[in-house]
Parts: C-alpha cells; structure tokens; sequence
C-alpha cells in the first residue's frame, strides 16, 4: 500500500528522506525540436496539448513578433490569452509576452493545478476518504480497543502515525510549536502539503514559540501559510506539544524535552477534550502574526522583479533596465533571499502570491 504524505505537521519533528520525484519533463528534449523551436517556426496550435486554442497561441506568436495585428484576434481571445499568463500587460497599456521558456512553465503550472483540482473534486465526491477513514478506524478498534492511550516508540514510528492521522483530516488540524524556528529542509517538505491541505479545505490553526519572530525565513512561510488560510499565531508563554486532528485524535510527546524517545496517541473522547481545552488556552493567550515587517519594495526591486519575471537572462534584464549587469544581478540576489525562493521563476512566483508584482 502506498504510504501517505509526509504530515504538514513536520514543524513537530524532523522529516524523513526526500523522495526523488521522477518526471516526464526531465524526458524532454534539451537541444532542438524545443517548444520555442517550434513556436518559432510558426506551427499551427503547438501548445494545443496544454489547453491553448490555436486563436489564443496565434495571438500570443503575434505579441511575440511585435506584430501589429493584435487587435483582430478579439477581447475574448485576449482576455484568456492574459489568464493564462503568457502575455501580460505593461504598465504603459501595451502587451509584453513571457519567452517560450516561461510561457510552457506557466502552461504546464495551469494544467498541473487544474488537474489536481479536479481529482480534489472527485475525492471529494466520490468520499474515498472517508471510507479509507472509517476502515482504518475500523482496523484500529479492533487492535487496540482496550487501550485509552496507546504508546508509540521511536521518531520513524511516530512520523508514521502523524502521516497516518494528519492524512485522514477532514476538517481540523491544531498544532504547536514550542522550538518556534523551522529550519530550510522542514519548509521545503511541509510547503506543498500544507497548500495541499489547506487547498482541501481542512483549517489549520497553527501555535507557534516567539522565537519565530526573528527568523525570516520562518516567518516569510508563516505568512505565505496566512495568505493561503492558515491561521497562526505567536505566543509569548511556553507551549506544550501536540497535534489533534478533527478533535478526535490527539498526540502528544512521551517526553515534552526529548521527542526521539516516542509518542502518546490517543482517541478516548474525554482525554482528546482535555487536550483540545489546553490548546484553545493557550491559543487564548497568544498574539495574532504580525504584519509584514520587511521594507517595502522600491521602485527600482520592483522593476527588477518586473524583468525577472520576463526575461530568461540577467544581461537582456539589465539592458532593459538600462542598469550595470552586476547590480542587477545584486538586486536579484537580494529579491531571492528576501523571497527564500532556490531559483529566479519560483521567486517570480512567490512575489506574484504576495502581490508584488
């Protein structure tokens, strides 16, 4: 059987090994026969296959020439063209289209989340989670129906059973954070699982230690979580351990002071209450997550932002901004860390998500 997700709960203990993810894009071509090979040559619906009418790829090879004719395409194939994101608008009115190189990786990120929402929807038509649920429940019962506490040993055990209960969540996950800083791998895995997550609906409502506030890159995903749903906030007083699912799991560490040595799992209605009572405390007490405390952008990082999302190279990025190309390049640097983004297009996209451009 395949093994759930990693939890989006990997704030409590460190995860596992990285799976490497196998994908036909790593098939594709380098040299020759390319997607802008082809576009260049003019054929007719080349990005048919990724949900592009041959009006709207005519138009965006008409903005890609600089031609004139744009305007007898129609607003309907323009408006789609600037949905899909392969020609944007300028802040003068004009129209500037993506290179190809961007172009497909926008394309391919539309098509990737559409089909992703589609199988969310027939998850949830279809209620394979709950059914999955109530057999696991069912199996669960059955082994330990005579224990109100079940004791788990061993951080891969433990990681396991927060997979397990964390994967299952229909509706609710609290969680703490007593250590308060999470580190660059603990990001990097929990991102696209707690988007998932919050994408599914479930809340999150996430308590973290003080010591967040003076830790960037923690408190530039916390606010990317916020952005998409998640509720967080600080406290000011020490925090006690835990995760509860749909307040009807619990799991707590054996030892608040040393986690490896395992786990408390619980499902007994009146201990999970318990529980749940001692989060909403201390929820209670704590703060709402600050607002934004990073300078905002100049005019000129946002320019470069600008650029960055448009072009492939620094040289035509600095050419177009009239500027040295190692300055350029140090406002890129700057952008990226501020970002906490590994290459230039996921910094162009994260400073989309947070609207800065």
């Amino acid at each position: 059987m395949q093994q759930p997700a990693r939890s989006p709960c990997t704030f409590l203990y460190a995860p596992g090994p990285r799976t490497e993810r196998d994908t036909a894009l790593a098939r594709w071509p380098a040299r020759g026969n390319g997607v802008g090979e082809v576009m260049a040559r003019g054929a007719s619906n080349t990005l048919g296959f990724l949900g592009v009418s041959e009006a709207e790829e005519q138009l965006y090879q008409a903005v890609l020439r600089d031609r004139d004719d744009i305007g007898d395409y129609g607003p309907d194939v323009l408006t789609r063209t600037l949905e899909l994101g392969i020609v944007v608008r300028t802040p003068a009115g004009g129209l500037r289209p993506l290179s190809p190189k961007r172009a497909v990786e926008r394309l391919i990120e539309h098509q990737v989340g559409q089909l992703q929402d589609r199988l969310q929807e027939t998850v949830r038509l279809t209620g394979v989670v709950g059914s999955l649920s109530a057999a696991g429940d069912r199996v669960r019962a059955a082994v330990h129906d005579n224990l109100a506490i079940r004791q788990i040993e061993g951080l891969e055990a433990v990681r396991a059973v927060i997979d397990e209960v964390t994967f299952f969540a229909r509706t609710e996950n609290l969680t703490t954070n007593p250590v308060g800083v999470l580190t660059t791998e603990s990001i990097e895995v929990s991102r696209p699982i707690d988007l998932r997550i919050l994408r599914r609906g479930v809340r999150m409502r996430t308590l973290m230690a003080s010591a967040c506030l003076q830790d960037e890159a923690t408190m530039a995903y916390l606010r990317e979580l916020v952005v998409h749903g998640a509720e967080i906030r600080v406290s000011p007083h020490p925090l006690d351990r835990m995760i509860i699912c749909d307040r009807a799991v619990a799991l707590t560490p054996i030892d608040p002071d040393n986690t490896a040595r395992g786990a408390l799992l619980t499902r007994e209605p009146g201990l999970v209450s318990t529980v749940v009572s001692l989060f909403e405390r201390m929820w209670a007490a704590s703060e709402e997550l600050p607002e934004e405390a990073l300078p905002s952008l100049t005019e000129v990082e946002r320019r470069v932002l600008q650029t960055l999302h448009l072009v492939d190279k620094d040289e035509t990025g600095a050419r177009q901004l009239g500027m040295a190309l190692r300055t350029y390049r140090k406002h890129v640097a700057r952008l990226m860390s501020r970002l906490d983004a590994d290459n230039r297009f996921q910094a162009a996209l994260r400073a989309r998500e947070r609207g800065w451009i």
